[in-house]
């Protein structure tokens, strides 16, 4: 999406309820992103909504965000902390392994993903979760629980039912006709 188009759908999706976005651009210039973050940020502060950045924690510092979200490649917790301090959420993806969230809580971080729980056209080739392992580590982990990957209208009940507290939903949401009926 170009700038324009992303803060358009962004509103709608804000509009909708959305209470948490998370800015994911990665094969954009350092540049883009970050006019398209600090664009989102202030965006999110409009609506009261926290605003995490994708696995770039000095972005995310830059443009003030609430937090970070790292993936297996995106440095430790601790660098992150480090850069963002104390009061920021910082979110772990752990795929489909129960080891990866348990090293998450050991090691401070807010939230864990997992997923994906069905097949995604942004992460096709995404390592698979189970409801199984939600339900696990629904039982095991104390920290809020986000799931990930080809979520919709129609299967995303199934997975807070097994122990998520939230959905990280993209394609069901911007790419919809109605973008904030969508969110809603």
């Amino acid at each position: 999406l170009n700038t324009v188009e992303l803060l358009g759908k962004t509103r709608l999706v804000l509009q909708g309820g959305a209470r948490v976005l998370q800015y994911r651009n990665k094969l954009a210039a350092a540049e883009l992103q970050l006019a398209q973050a600090t664009a989102l940020r202030n965006l999110t502060r409009e609506f009261g909504a926290i605003f995490i950045v994708n696995d770039n924690a000095l972005l995310a510092q830059k443009v003030a965000a609430d937090g970070v979200h790292l993936g297996g490649a995106d440095g430790t917790i601790a660098a992150a902390r480090a850069v963002l301090g104390s009061d920021k959420l910082i979110g772990v993806s752990c795929y489909n392994r129960l080891d990866l969230a348990h090293r998450a809580v050991q090691n401070g971080a807010d939230y864990v993903a997992f997923g994906a729980f069905f097949a995604s056209s942004v992460k096709p080739n995404a390592p698979v979760a189970s409801l199984a392992l939600l339900q696990q580590a629904r039982r095991e982990i104390v920290l809020p629980i986000v799931a990930i990957g080809g979520i919709t209208m129609a299967n995303g009940a199934s997975l807070i039912a097994a122990g998520a507290d939230a959905l990280a939903v993209i394609s069901a949401v911007f790419d919809a006709e109605d973008v904030q009926s969508s969110a809603q």
